[in-house]
């Protein structure tokens, strides 16, 4: 096997320099660029208001960081383009640290109601009835006490609006995850070199933290799966990982995250030597993957990706659909700030692709109880059609193409 085992966990991150400081954040320009187009398409569906709850939608159009919690924290978004920002009184000033694009704050006491004060702000907008929409991360609790509180209005989902902007990347964004995408890249490459028999999960999955550490995420690893012989069969772990040993199948899964976005790769190959059968998987695992990534071709649907990389495995004699040996779940998923957003890769999925949307291509090949295979790149979708953040791997031998 070429590019794993051989080095050690000190000598790797020895040799890792920080390269994020070559990353550009958004700009404030493109936040009130994404404003005006969520503005559009409020007055193009006649939308008097959209609410923004904490979490990656609000950070998404205002810039302003802020975590869901148990208080409701959020803004209003007007279809004139003005943001309201809602926070209980004495969050105000840390609210209006984190804040990107200004706008007025309203705050609440503890004792007092925030979805009365949300009516009294579209009142006081001159808002009195029509449809307003709720992001739908929102918690049940906020939804409830606005829906509560504005009897007069319609309320909707935000889901179709919010979509339509947030999955449309950037070129900032794509530049932002391509850099992140290729960081990753690299631990997994530094990670394949540290194994060694005996080594444990916990030790891998300790040394990518630090690696991603390494190279300037302060946060590490946003995830990690780290996998040795059959415990690969089960896609997201199991709860005792072993230890690895000699000839195991490794899956690796990992990620980091800074300015909020995300990378997210998978390498699959063997510690020793690969039997037949680990190969004779591991290929069509490759011929997946790429007959998914040949049909994401402009015009066609996420559910055109889905079906050409599950024909491909079928063809092999595996599956059909989500039967196994063969793929449990859906091709694959969208990515920006989360790191599972719209749009999914699965059968039935009409939404077409165009420029500027993300996703990853992952046909996972599962043998129950024996090992999986998972091979995971995304795609960005250009006016030319798709292209990788990075390089699909090699081969299972030389899965970095060293």
């Amino acid at each position: 096997m070429i590019g794993i085992g051989g080095s050690t966990i000190e000598a790797e991150l020895k040799a890792i320099k920080p390269v994020v400081n070559l990353i550009e954040p958004i700009q404030e320009s493109e936040y009130k660029n994404r404003i005006s187009k969520a503005c559009e398409l409020m007055k193009a569906q006649n939308v008097k208001a959209i609410y923004l709850n904490a979490g990656t939608n609000l950070f998404y159009f205002t810039g302003t960081e802020w975590h869901p919690s148990e208080r409701m924290v959020g803004a209003i978004l007007l279809n004139n383009g003005e943001v309201h920002y809602i926070a209980p009184h004495f969050e105000e000033g840390t609210i209006r640290d984190f804040m990107m694009i200004e706008g007025e704050i309203h705050g609440w006491e503890e004792h007092e109601s925030p979805f009365e004060l949300f009516h009294n702000i579209l009142i006081s907008n001159n808002i009195h009835e029509g449809e307003i929409l709720i992001d739908e991360s929102t918690a049940y609790f906020i939804y409830e006490g606005i829906a509560n509180s504005c009897t007069s209005f319609k309320i909707s989902n935000a889901k179709p609006i919010i979509i339509s902007c947030r999955m449309i990347k950037s070129k900032g964004e794509i530049a932002i995850m391509k850099a992140l995408m290729d960081i990753t890249l690299e631990v997994q490459k530094a990670t394949a070199r540290i194994l060694r028999v005996g080594i444990t999960a916990k030790e891998v999955i300790d040394f990518i933290h630090e690696a991603h550490k390494k190279y300037g995420i302060p946060s590490g690893s946003y995830f990690c799966i780290v996998l040795f012989g059959k415990d690969t069969s089960f896609p997201h772990g199991v709860k005792t990982p072993k230890s690895l040993e000699m000839n195991d199948v490794v899956l690796v899964d990992t990620g980091c995250s800074y300015y909020h976005y995300i990378s997210d790769i998978t390498r699959t190959y063997v510690f020793g030597e690969a039997n037949e059968y680990q190969r004779e998987i591991w290929n069509i695992e490759k011929e997946a993957q790429y007959a998914a990534f040949n049909a994401a071709q402009l015009g066609n649907t996420c559910g055109d990706v889905d079906v050409a990389a599950r024909g491909k495995i079928a063809s092999h004699g595996l599956g059909p659909d989500y039967n196994l040996p063969g793929l449990p779940h859906r091709t694959g998923h969208g990515i920006g700030l989360d790191i599972h957003e719209y749009p999914y890769i699965l059968k039935g999925n009409n939404t077409s692709l165009a420029a500027g949307i993300c996703f990853s291509v992952e046909p996972m090949i599962c043998v129950p109880n024996v090992f999986g295979i998972r091979l995971e790149d995304h795609i960005y979708m250009t006016e030319e059609g798709p292209k990788w953040f990075t390089q699909p791997a090699h081969s299972i031998e030389n899965p970095f193409g060293l």
